[in-house]
């Protein structure tokens, strides 16, 4: 893969480490509820939610960096878990805010277009 590619895998890896962080452990602090737009009540009923999403995107963000760990061996891994981001971006967008489209969608479609073209 390009120089390119890898760092756009690595910023989406990144951000899944972030959304993760905010998911597991800040959902409920003011920083994770200002960031997601949540009153308190709210963030505290749904916090159990939130950990269980955080997970997932633990778990994209280690298929990214596990891709990128194989080297040009890892391509098909990359390839599959920038799928998946690019899925839960997609979802996102149309089920919970256009946001996630952007913040998700998009750098895993510029990623994948990134490592085909390596």
């Amino acid at each position: 893969m390009s120089l390119a590619a890898h760092l756009v895998v690595a910023l989406v890896a990144l951000l899944h480490v972030w959304f993760l962080v905010l998911e597991m452990f800040l959902w409920t602090r003011s920083s994770g509820r200002r960031a997601f737009g949540l009153t308190k009540e709210f963030a505290e009923q749904s916090k159990v939610l939130a950990a269980n999403q955080g997970l997932y995107n633990g778990f994209l963000a280690a298929g990214l960096f596990w891709g990128l760990w194989l080297g040009d061996g890892g391509r098909a891994v990359t390839l599959f878990f920038l799928g998946c981001v690019l899925v839960a971006g997609v979802f996102g967008g149309l089920t919970a805010t256009r946001k996630v489209l952007w913040i998700q969608g998009l750098p895993a479609l510029l990623a994948i277009a990134l490592v085909l073209l390596a």
